[in-house]
């Protein structure tokens, strides 16, 4: 399984320069990989520049290792295909087109060598000549084939690895399927079709992301009242780094525990699938009379997280994971056929079936896949409740 792990390194001051240069002249390269594409276009009647030819337009430009500089243009490629596979499905993506700073630098295969604890990163050729290396410590290696590592920024430069730890996915023996249903209060809501539930509360997420937003409005007013780069604007803006910095590994402390938790229950109760309700849209589609309070609940909600995070864990277990349309399963009885929103935690309808919302809504979601439409699976047998510390 490849595995990822960013971590603090030990470097020279002068290499430490060297490493900052490095992500500001992959920002260059970047910056040029949109020149070259928007020139080609316009030569070519709106074509699009391919892997091949814009590799081609790069080579020997920058100091960099060969294979650093291609990693960004395949993220550039990378982008501008997911922004058409995301206009194609109706969003409002835009095209990759603002210039950068900073870009993070790749190193991979051969343009880096380990020795020990010491990483040894391969630069380019200037001037006919090959430059000097930069050699780095990192005390907390991964006892495992790495594949590549990455400079990134987090308050300080730090160093993300990918690697193979070299396990293989697991025989998964169940034969139960299990319905998701994703949510802001609670994260995760499933019933598997034996009817055992499992609800793990989303309460500690929303208190880190409305203490990060308070403290992220404190801090923008105070540095509206400052002027823009002067010496008391920056101390607010390290404050403010510093903050989203802490949130974001608070954030995804909580999801780690949440989806972790989630797995375990999965291979107590002999889950071999997994069907998660697709939540993407939902901002879209709610009324504009509503879409202001719901937008800003919502922008706090990590599904996205949640489901990247679930699915290599699953996957890791022999657990296979897909999703589908959740349209109408957490309105419509599944006795009746009556669509009724409710606005507390348990659905009621008029013809006598009651459950908890959330549950009656991972129901709906495991009764469309089994059947295609939604129907009555029967009692909930057990409920087992978590809260995430």
């Amino acid at each position: 399984m490849i595995r990822c792990l960013k971590t603090a390194f030990q470097a020279s001051k002068a290499d430490l320069e060297r490493l900052f240069a490095c992500n500001r002249i992959s920002a260059e390269i970047w910056n040029q990989c949109l020149l070259i594409a928007k020139h080609y276009a316009l030569q070519n009647d709106g074509k699009w520049i391919g892997k091949t030819n814009l590799q081609a337009a790069l080579k020997n430009q920058f100091p960099l290792h060969s294979q650093s500089v291609q990693a960004v243009c395949h993220k550039y490629l990378f982008a501008r295909d997911s922004a058409k596979q995301a206009k194609n499905q109706g969003l409002a993506n835009k095209y990759p087109y603002k210039n950068k700073k900073h870009f993070n630098t790749k190193w991979v295969d051969q343009s880096f060598k380990l020795e020990g604890n010491t990483l040894t990163l391969s630069l380019g050729i200037q001037n006919g000549k090959r430059l000097q290396p930069i050699r780095i410590i990192v005390p907390d290696l991964p006892e495992a084939d790495i594949k590549e590592i990455e400079l990134v920024f987090d308050r300080k430069l730090m160093v993300s690895m990918s690697y193979d730890d070299g396990r293989s996915v697991s025989v998964n023996q169940g034969n139960q399927v299990a319905g998701v249903d994703l949510g802001e209060i609670h994260s995760i809501v499933a019933t598997t079709t034996e009817n055992k539930a499992i609800i793990i509360t989303g309460r500690k997420a929303r208190s880190i992301h409305r203490l990060r937003n308070k403290k992220l409005a404190e801090l923008q007013k105070l540095m509206s009242k400052c002027k823009k780069g002067s010496r008391q604007w920056k101390k607010y803006n390290r404050a403010k780094m510093y903050m989203l910095s802490k949130c974001e590994r608070q954030l995804n402390d909580v999801i780690h525990k949440t989806t972790k938790q989630f797995a375990e229950w999965c291979k107590e109760n002999e889950v071999k699938e997994v069907v998660v309700g697709e939540v993407e849209g939902v901002q879209r589609n709610t009324k504009k009379k509503k879409r202001k309070t719901v937008t800003q609940k919502l922008s706090n909600w990590s599904f996205g997280k949640i489901q990247k995070q679930l699915a290599y864990k699953l996957e890791e277990q022999g657990t296979s994971v897909r999703t589908i349309d959740e349209s109408y399963t957490s309105q419509q009885c599944p006795c009746c056929g009556r669509r009724k929103k409710t606005s507390t935690r348990n659905y009621k309808c008029w013809c006598g079936y009651k459950e908890h919302r959330d549950i009656h809504g991972s129901k709906g979601i495991l009764s469309k896949h089994l059947h295609g439409d939604i129907r009555y699976l029967g009692e909930t047998q057990t409920i087992k409740y978590l809260r995430i510390a």
